[in-house]
């Protein structure tokens, strides 16, 4: 969330913000409340600085009582009682003042937390994703010598991607996996959890499930409440991606000196609705409501997360290179940045059989903006002063879209498919899917 001073001092900038965002929030109603909280306060703090003045007077003269002569010590008596009965009449508006601050405070956060993150100033402007710049491209596109198929037919035809049996199991956008199309897809998990944790990622395995606390540090609560699955019972949330669970890891932490950076990579299955795309990309699994996904996520000094931002997509661009199919870094524009980010990029590989480039990652600087939500500060020295740090996020990478690359890349005239040379030790040497190793019925 942006802090309340910034908001305060600089509306303006938000306000341009928001309008580069193509987005709206409660920026007007949170400066109103703003100023009226602040005179509340303000009106708190007098009524304390008053009482405190009225209760020391009102012990000097209780000392004058017992050590006065009569007439001063029936003065005092009289004067304290005038003074008592004021301070009862204080503390009875402040009681109900301090009640109105509390609460203002309170909805002032909620209004706070609907406001986006500022973009960067580097950020192209675009209404959505159609503004989005493609910043460079990494090998050619496959020359076919036949018609290169979908994913959904190659998976038919192999008998490894079973979308009848998801939906009689599930309904739409559920998919079943089996066979070869299975242990393909735990394959590209391990070996990408491999691959990470050899480049100085520490692996976490995070619960699916967390409190709505979570949802709302990490940014995806309330904007994205219908997109997710709740269990309103023991209000649980369904990670709607496991970058939900590592921002939370330190949630109300305070990091001592030494700690920073912490890189952290996480596989974990996915739940989304799907809500905002329906009637987009039913065939296959491109879009589905299940998936699994290897996650990166650092936290960093504010000063070094630029440089992040680009190691971290270098990470997710090594994945695409390694499996070797042509892939592209695409930079979002501001209509299409994710609500906590200031600057993004999209890794995409191509699949020739859909004919389309499809985002297998979204490389993100969330600036401080997660850490303050979520209360994570850090220390650069022993006693120095706290500071939020920048969270930075991006899969490393999506499962569901490079099994789609991977199937339609490696595909050969005779329907079988070739395994990518990394990806062989871990599908047991198999170096070619088909049909026969399509699972018995």
């Amino acid at each position: 969330m942006l802090s309340t001073q910034f908001v305060r001092e600089h509306p303006e900038e938000v306000q341009r913000a928001l309008a580069r965002r193509n987005t709206e929030a409660p920026l007007d109603d949170a400066l109103a409340l703003d100023a009226e909280w602040r005179r509340a306060l303000t009106e708190v703090e007098s009524l304390r600085a008053e009482r405190n003045a009225i209760s020391k007077e009102i012990g000097d003269l209780s000392r004058l009582a017992k050590t006065a002569d009569t007439k001063e010590a029936k003065h005092a008596e009289h004067r304290r009682g005038d003074l008592v009965a004021r301070s009862s009449f204080l503390g009875e508006r402040l009681d109900g003042l301090e009640t109105q601050v509390r609460e203002m405070d309170k909805r002032l956060r909620d209004l706070l937390l609907e406001i986006p993150n500022i973009p960067a100033d580097d950020v192209p402007d675009g209404p959505d994703e159609s503004g989005n710049v493609v910043v460079r491209q990494s090998g050619e596109p496959r020359a076919f010598d036949f018609e290169p198929k979908p994913h959904w037919e190659i998976g038919e035809a192999l008998d490894i991607i079973d979308l009848e049996r998801g939906g009689k199991l599930s309904g739409s956008r559920f998919f079943v996996l089996k066979g070869a199309g299975a242990r393909l897809a735990r394959s590209l998990v391990g070996w990408m959890l491999d691959f990470h944790t050899s480049n100085g990622y520490l692996e976490v395995y995070p619960p699916a499930m967390v409190r709505e606390e979570s949802m709302w540090a990490g940014g995806w609560l309330p904007k994205f409440a219908e997109n997710m699955f709740h269990d309103a019972e023991e209000d649980y949330w369904f990670i709607p991606t496991a970058e939900v669970a590592l921002t939370n890891m330190h949630r109300d932490e305070v990091l001592e000196p030494g700690t920073l950076p912490l890189k952290y990579v996480a596989y974990s299955p996915c739940f989304r609705r799907e809500k905002a795309s329906a009637g987009r990309d039913v065939r296959g699994i491109k879009r589905v409501r299940q998936f699994d996904k290897v996650e990166l996520y650092k936290f960093v000094e504010p000063e070094q997360s630029e440089a992040e931002l680009e190691s971290l997509v270098a990470d997710a661009e090594s994945v695409c290179r390694a499996l070797g199919i042509p892939h592209r870094v695409v930079q979002q524009c501001t209509g299409d940045l994710g609500f906590s980010a200031a600057k993004a990029f999209d890794p995409e590989l191509w699949a020739p059989g859909s004919g389309e480039w499809l985002e297998v990652s979204s490389c993100s600087n969330c600036t401080d903006f997660q850490a303050r939500r979520a209360n994570i500060r850090f220390r650069r020295e022993k006693g120095g002063r706290l500071e939020h740090p920048h969270t930075l996020n991006g899969s490393g990478l999506a499962i569901p879209r490079v099994l789609i690359s991977v199937l339609e890349n490696y595909q050969q005239a005779d329907g079988s498919v070739l395994v990518p040379d990394v990806l062989r030790p871990y599908m047991g040497g198999m170096e070619r899917i088909t049909p026969r190793d399509a699972p018995a019925e």
